[in-house]
């Protein structure tokens, strides 16, 4: 369930398996409503009774859930109390991303590396506390904020706005902010399959926050990403595993709530080598999801069946050797206001990438814009300079009123 390419890419690996006979997505987009095999069902993911009644009607045998939300909101419980399977944490699994305050006093009390912090509760004290520092300051909402709620600021000027923003807003999602020292390094996205003890590793990516070229810009929901990321050699991805993978998937059975379905860690690497969690997600990241999906060989409904069935230290994750990369062409005023209803011309000459589709819909059988992020236009190359290659010679044959991307992706 959900609308954006992270469903379209999940949905579109799905309906490759021989064992997958019909894939429905609620709501879905455009391009979801053209992929064989997958068919748009109209229900908002957040209607627990309508999705639950279609699934029995249905006789569904998995439910995906793509967005954090419904995940947050308690989908999984709903469903399976009614003796439906739902693959994707337990409302109390999900905190580690419904409540940032939770995920940095969890990571604090099973001493996994993360930046220093403070949660406040007011925006005086967050202040006067502000005031003590020197830039660059790092603010976060407390609650889910669609990957847009951390503000990265350079002046204490700067940071004070935040705040009083933050606290003003009557859609916070919670009435706590916090203060993180800033990590300086390079981001890494590492994702996980998990059966609520043993866990798969997806291959590793890397996402483009920032709106524009050069990490400039506001933060976004990710603006471009790619898969695999050269920088991460065998001994670092123990490390990620020993220091942060297998002590959070201990830590959340040790406070009762083990985790089962896609676990996401955003990661910092610094100059030593040193990995720290930025954050934590209860299911797959936009857009690394589709770079990912493009490599991944193993079929994705064996593997989740396997998780869960309790068997995935049996199961292997296996990837094509090529480099994956996917450009998110957007809304000309994303993260903020921008306008919807622009036709979109050209996917039809695509002939080296694969268009997954974020924000689109198809009205009068004319396929519009419907969203933000727009498409993320996705190739693969044997180097990533191929790929980046094709992906931007695709990106230039699509066309509609307003588009705009950031012309860095898989540069660094």
């Amino acid at each position: 369930m959900g609308s954006g390419g992270r469903e379209h890419a999940i949905a579109w690996k799905l309906a490759s398996s021989p064992k997958v006979g019909q894939v429905f997505v609620a709501p879905g987009n455009g391009g979801t409503e053209k992929e064989d095999l997958v068919k748009n069902v109209d229900i908002d993911p957040m209607n627990f009774q309508d999705l639950s009644n279609f699934a029995l009607s249905q006789n569904i045998q998995l439910t995906i859930v793509g967005p954090e939300e419904p995940l947050v909101g308690g989908i999984v419980e709903y469903f399976s109390d009614r003796g439906l399977i739902c693959f994707g944490p337990s409302t109390s699994a999900a905190r580690l991303e419904g409540s940032k305050s939770f995920a940095k006093r969890f990571l604090q009390k099973y001493r996994i590396p993360t930046a220093g912090f403070q949660v406040f509760s007011t925006a005086d004290s967050a202040i006067k506390f502000v005031r003590t520092l020197s830039g660059p300051i790092v603010i976060k909402k407390d609650g889910l904020a669609s990957g847009k709620g951390v503000f990265i600021c350079q002046t204490i000027t700067a940071a004070e706005e935040v705040i009083k923003k933050c606290f003003s807003e009557k859609k916070a999602g919670s009435k706590e902010l916090l203060i993180e020292d800033f990590l300086k390094g390079e981001e890494l996205s590492y994702i996980v399959l998990v059966d609520g003890e043993d866990f798969k590793a997806f291959s590793t990516s890397q996402d483009y926050k920032r709106a524009n070229d050069g990490d400039m810009g506001l933060n976004t929901g990710g603006m471009g990403a790619y898969s695999p990321v050269a920088f991460v050699d065998d001994a670092l991805e123990q490390k990620i595993i020993e220091s942060i993978v297998i002590p959070t998937l201990k830590g959340m059975i040790a406070e009762g709530s083990p985790y089962r379905g896609f676990l996401y860690f955003g990661l910092m690497v610094d100059s030593s080598r040193e990995v720290y969690v930025i954050e934590y997600n209860c299911r797959f990241g936009d857009p690394e999801t589709q770079p990912i999906m493009m490599r991944l060989k193993t079929d994705l409904y064996t593997a989740i069946l396997a998780a869960l069935e309790g068997k995935l230290s049996g199961t292997m994750l296996n990837f094509d050797e090529r480099t994956s990369v996917s450009v998110v062409m957007a809304s000309r005023g994303y993260p903020e206001a921008y306008e919807i209803g622009h036709p979109i011309a050209g996917l039809e000459n695509l002939t080296k990438a694969k268009a997954f589709h974020s924000g689109t819909k198809i009205k009068d059988e004319v396929l519009e814009t419907d969203g933000g992020r727009v498409l993320a236009v996705t190739a693969m190359g044997s180097e990533i300079e191929e790929a980046r290659r094709k992906a931007y010679e695709s990106v230039r044959e699509i066309h509609f009123s307003g588009q705009t991307y950031r012309t860095d992706i898989g540069r660094r």
